[in-house]
């Protein structure tokens, strides 16, 4: 049944210690690393809100956020020990695993796939325009760029054919791209949608299209092995709370826009509302680890260009499905929406 989880022992008896879904083992804080300055206007707003509406302290668990710019820095505070998690791309978990750091485990993804569209001035019609043009990206190298190259290829267009160039975050480049200093960039849904104004822009490449041609995990909460073996509840409850807000959510969607509201009260409600269907699908109510979809990332990212000449690692080797399989043993699984395949 579990194609992935014969693997080790201990792995199973931990999942069957925390099945029952028992409280936290500490009361020492447990610092969850987010890229995000403010709660993001996408399902990874999960964990900012569970703090806020108490979904971690129900679970006995004290989460504080530690609030960093793009993978890089989340991932090099957590291998410094200023966080016990980390919100990351799987492509740098993967690039720290290939450059030894090996103690590192994908956990649960609080939001697999980011809801990612290509936005452009107006006059850039069609993808041939893009040829020449300016695009904006996070990084060379970053989730977005080789994300949007991804997809661009699949849809005909080489991003190769653009001058890329380096903005940092998406409310960055998205505020470059109303100024016109880019011709086009990646950016969320929820960026797109708290643009002030669309005069001269629109939606080149929508979020449909978007995952279609890439279909894959994007981020997901890594945690160091330490953690693992010293804080194995604390791990577990965090689970437990950001599968129960993500559930929460999907059956009622203006609590997502209710808490939103609260966190940012500048926001127009209405955007929100305009939002919360569009992430129907979207939120992670069984943990966000599905076997298959993260051997296909790993596969796609081990022929990209990024990581030539390295072998593809064992599933196992950078994901522990126990402390997920320990929260869904516990809650149970919803059949409707992420898979829970193993």
């Amino acid at each position: 049944m579990f194609r992935h989880v014969k693997a080790h022992l201990a792995s199973l008896l931990l999942t069957l210690a925390l099945a029952s879904g028992c409280a936290a083992q500490s009361d020492a804080p447990f610092r969850l690393i987010v890229t995000h300055l403010e709660p993001p206007l996408v399902p990874n707003s999960v964990m900012d809100l569970a703090v806020a509406l108490g979904y971690f302290e129900r679970e006995g668990v004290n989460v504080e956020l530690v609030r960093v710019q793009q993978t890089p820095s989340a991932l090099a505070a957590l291998q410094a020990g200023e966080g016990e998690m980390a919100n990351i791309g799987v492509d740098a978990l993967l690039q720290a695993m290939a450059a030894g750091a090996g103690d590192l485990r994908a956990v649960t993804s609080p939001n697999t796939s980011l809801p990612f569209l290509i936005a452009a001035r107006a006059e850039i019609t069609d993808l041939t325009g893009l040829g020449g043009a300016r695009f904006g990206v996070g990084r060379i190298g970053s989730l977005d760029h080789t994300l949007s190259r991804l997809v661009l290829e699949r849809l005909g267009a080489d991003l190769d054919a653009s001058e890329v160039i380096s903005l940092g975050q998406p409310n960055i480049r998205a505020q470059a791209l109303l100024a016109g200093q880019i011709d086009a960039t990646t950016m969320s849904i929820g960026t797109w949608a708290s643009l002030p104004d669309h005069s001269g822009l629109h939606i080149l490449v929508d979020q449909d299209a978007y995952f279609a041609a890439a279909p894959l995990v994007n981020k997901v909460n890594a945690v160091p092995a330490a953690v693992l073996a010293e804080r194995p509840e604390d791990v577990a409850a965090v689970i437990r709370a950001l599968i129960r807000i993500s559930r929460d959510f999907a059956a009622d969607p203006a609590l997502w826009v209710d808490a939103m509201s609260a966190a940012l009260p500048d926001t127009d409600r209405t955007m929100l509302e305009t939002l919360a269907p569009a992430f129907a699908a979207s939120w992670s109510v069984n943990g966000g680890l599905s076997a298959d979809a993260l051997d296909y990332t790993a596969n796609w990212l081990f022929d990209t260009e990024e990581f030539a000449g390295l072998s593809t690692p064992a599933l196992l080797d950078w994901v522990d499905f126990a402390p997920v399989d320990a929260a869904l043993a516990a809650l149970g699984v919803v059949d409707s929406m992420d898979s829970a395949d193993r």
